[in-house]
């Protein structure tokens, strides 16, 4: 079985596809095989955006996933972009539709990277919630946080249900452009609370290194 990581996010729209790549060409400078699987894809009307946005950029790091289709990468689609409890009219479903797919996916590289879809009390069903998958992908967590105001909330709520839950994690900050006041609103009680900080951008290579450490003690 390859070695699975499980990204996530405080909310949609945070960068968890950017962060998906970035960590994908961090691992592959590392020697290792890629590859990217996204088991949930909401509003789709066509082609998946995010999981044919992965799949291309794996496929520039790792060719003989060329051996694959979309629907291997994003199994189950929804057109309406929302929860997937709510894309799906409340449905049932069974997480075993996920096995296949990973296993073929697994068999072409050492290192997978799951995209989840929104943060992690997204409703996959009635029963079962965005922060269930991985424990049932056993995989280690990629929490990738915002920076704007707000921030210091939404960080700390998703680590509080990942400690919670007793799932081996590490987060990261995915600050953009426009988040100009980061360093004065936010900043300050990140680096009073944290003794170590991991920005997106600046640090892939050493989330990846802590990743892959942490997976290797979960073992």
């Amino acid at each position: 079985m390859a070695k699975r990581i499980f990204v996530t996010a405080t909310n949609t729209d945070i960068g968890k596809t950017y962060s998906c790549v970035l960590l994908l060409h961090a691992f592959a400078r590392m020697g290792l095989r890629v590859g990217v699987y996204k088991p949930i894809e909401t509003g789709v009307k066509g082609l998946p955006h995010d999981g044919n946005l992965l799949l291309k950029s794996a496929l520039e790091l790792n060719p003989s996933l060329a051996s694959l289709s979309i629907e291997h990468i994003v199994p189950l689609t929804f057109p309406l972009p929302a929860a997937p409890y709510v894309a799906n009219s409340g449905k049932t479903i069974d997480l075993s539709v996920f096995d296949a797919p990973l296993a073929t996916i697994e068999a072409l590289c050492d290192i997978v990277i799951i995209e989840g879809a929104g943060g992690l009390m997204v409703p996959i069903d009635e029963k079962t919630m965005m922060i269930d998958l991985p424990r049932y992908f056993n995989a280690v967590t990629l929490l990738v946080t915002h920076c704007r105001l707000g921030c210091i909330n939404d960080t700390l709520l998703s680590l509080q249900a990942l400690d919670n839950a007793s799932l081996p994690h590490l987060w990261g900050l995915n600050c953009k452009e426009s988040d100009s006041d980061f360093t004065q609103t936010s900043l300050p009680y990140f680096k009073h609370r944290f003794e170590s900080l991991y920005f997106i951008d600046r640090d892939i290579d050493a989330i990846a290194r802590v990743l892959l450490d942490t997976i290797t003690q979960e073992i």
